[in-house]
């Protein structure tokens, strides 16, 4: 097994962050990780998503989502083959700590007996990078669209 776990605090509302994160086609706008993805975020639908590392190869998959609570968690798993080879759920989850802010949570939990193959150094690495590079993109995007919002030169999503 194999854990990456990242986090970032975000100065903006759970909410605010949240109309982000579920904002798909948006996807390819700002995120230097999860390059596209694609689906409705129903419990038991799939994805398609698209991600690639900095430096990294482009890879595509269609995990399951296990669970979507507005504002709160947004949680899928994908495999290769068969999950007892390789899974990952991935998971974003949404801690407000004031009015106008939150801590952001992004991680993979890996699983299967390919985990000590596939998640070592490079795509171990890339993976993390990852996940760093989309946190701080999301907290651009979020506080921008907050400000914004505050200053009432756009409205709500």
């Amino acid at each position: 097994m194999c854990h990456i776990s990242t986090s970032i605090d975000i100065e903006a509302s759970a909410s605010r962050v949240w109309a982000v994160l579920m904002d798909f086609p948006a996807y390819s706008d700002w995120n230097p990780f999860v390059r596209s993805l694609e689906g409705s975020a129903e419990p038991g639908g799939r994805l398609q998503v698209t991600v690639q590392p900095e430096g990294g190869h482009m890879m595509s998959f269609t995990p399951e989502i296990l669970a979507c609570v507005p504002e709160r968690e947004f949680r899928w798993c994908g495999t290769v083959m068969m999950e007892r080879l390789f899974a990952g759920e991935h998971a974003f989850r949404l801690t407000e700590s004031a009015a106008h802010s939150c801590r952001f949570i992004h991680e993979e939990c890996f699983s299967g007996i390919l985990v000590p193959i596939l998640m070592r150094g490079a795509m171990r690495t890339g993976t993390q990078v990852g996940f760093v590079a989309m946190n701080r993109a999301l907290k651009a995007r979020a506080e921008t669209l907050h400000l914004l919002r505050e200053r009432r030169l756009i409205g709500d999503p």
